[in-house]
């Protein structure tokens, strides 16, 4: 019996496919990475759990996909049928396209916190132009978190896993059956979802999308340490994630505009929410404003995220240009401190300044840099002047997109997004002594030390 009756094509089986890698299990089952001998590309591979209902879902979920086939959604390039590595028996599976760079999720904890800007006004459209699409085809996500969100090898945004996905309550006929119960990520469920008589509708999505903003504006996930029973009680009561480092990144444009669309969606009440053709009036506009600085905070992202997948941690001297032109401080010294250090640009200036290094130890002033960051985001004015000091620490594509940032502040921010979180303690420490040199009176007042 074929796998899915509307399927008119043979089930993907072993014989095309090689190169089996598992990338990810859960409570629907396992993915896995697999090369397609006959298209030649990377496929993932989504094999659903036995038990009860298992083939009605995985029929349901290819259906959905096929419905929702969009740019800025995850395609079906047909189903599985066979044995996969370490399986006793035959089992069946979606056979979909593989996305390299993990999800939105992923990408979080890679950079420790949000990608630069224009990347981040890049995914929030993506996302309402992929739920627009799936709305437009009278679809409910009904799971819409960070590790929903794949990305492609360019980090372009597409929506993935239909396994909670239900045709919504307004396109219902008798022959549907609407979902019972609870499901979805607790954090990013409306406080309506909270009761047990709750069907789901598209205002459920326009609300996780609402979380979802907070989520990817803030590069972490809301709620860290709160236990569903404590959700369940307080979002119905008004509370949602705080919103205190929102604000300290006032100098970003289209920030504001879009704090105020994620406050609507996530409403308290449903028919306040807009939908998202009018959402998406809103992400348009915003990232109409940062298309010029894509390339170049993308190419800054991955270039990160190659670094710090190829490189294990290495000591001061050896993991910075600084020193360069100076040797290296004999073993039994301390290499907390470095003495006239020349601190080198890029093919940017020709200039060498020499900077003399504070005593204070790397993880000190990593550590003041970290604890400092709202000061230092409000209060540093000399920020390219700091920069051109930090030379080839700071790569081209990082430098272009702080010197275009329109304010001191907005400078700031793309420093600290980009090269002081890439660079770890090692930056952050050579930030500190660019600092101290060319605003000493503000490392004095803020209680750092010479």
């Amino acid at each position: 019996m074929e796998l899915l009756s509307h399927e008119t094509n043979e089930p993907v089986g072993n014989a095309s496919l090689e190169k089996w890698e598992s990338v990810g299990q859960g409570g629907f089952g396992r993915v896995y990475k697999a090369r397609h001998k006959d298209f030649g590309v990377d496929v993932a591979i989504k094999i659903l759990r036995d038990g009860v209902g298992h083939l009605m879902s995985l029929q349901d979920e290819a259906i959905y996909m096929d419905m929702a086939s969009f740019e800025f959604v995850v395609r079906r390039y047909g189903t599985y049928q066979g044995c996969p590595p370490g399986g006793t028996s035959t089992q069946e599976g979606l056979v979909m396209e593989f996305m390299d760079r993990g999800s939105v999720e992923s990408l979080q904890k890679d950079l420790s916190g949000p990608p630069l800007w224009p990347l981040v006004c890049r995914l929030v459209h993506q996302v309402a132009l992929g739920m627009n699409f799936l709305h437009s085809r009278k679809l409910v996500h009904h799971d819409l978190k960070p590790n929903n969100v794949l990305l492609n090898v360019d980090l372009n945004a597409k929506l993935a896993d239909f396994g909670l996905s239900r045709v919504s309550t307004s396109a219902l006929n008798s022959n549907r059956k609407t979902m019972d119960g609870i499901e979805g990520s607790y954090k990013y469920m409306p406080p309506e979802a909270f009761d047990v008589s709750y069907k789901p509708n598209s205002s459920f999505d326009i609300y996780s999308y609402g979380i979802l903003l907070w989520s990817i504006i803030n590069g972490e996930e809301p709620y860290p340490c709160a236990a569903f029973d404590l959700v369940e009680v307080k979002i119905p009561l008004g509370q949602r994630p705080c919103c205190k480092e929102i604000d300290q990144m006032r100098e970003e444009e289209g920030l504001k505009e879009l704090v105020e669309l994620m406050k609507r969606c996530w409403d308290g009440s449903p028919v306040k929410r807009p939908l998202f053709k009018d959402c998406l009036k809103v992400t348009e506009n915003v990232f109409s404003k940062h298309k010029k600085g894509i390339h170049d905070a993308v190419g800054q992202v991955l270039t990160t995220l190659e670094q710090r997948s190829s490189k294990s941690s290495t000591s001061y001297q050896s993991n910075t240009t600084l020193a360069r032109n100076v040797p290296h401080q004999p073993p039994e010294q301390s290499n907390d401190t470095v003495d006239n250090v020349l601190l080198t640009t890029t093919e940017r200036s020709p200039i060498r300044e020499s900077v003399r290094i504070s005593t204070m130890s790397i993880t000190a002033k990593a550590k003041f840099v970290d604890d400092k960051r709202a000061e230092l985001i409000q209060d540093v004015a000399n920020v390219m002047a700091i920069t051109e000091t930090l030379g080839d620490m700071v790569h081209n594509e990082s430098y272009s997109l702080i010197n275009v940032a329109g304010t001191s502040k907005a400078k700031m921010r793309v420093l600290y997004q980009g090269p002081l979180r890439s660079g770890g303690e090692v930056v952050k420490a050579a930030f500190y002594d660019a600092l101290n040199k060319h605003e000493p009176r503000l490392v004095e007042r803020l209680g750092g030390l010479f």
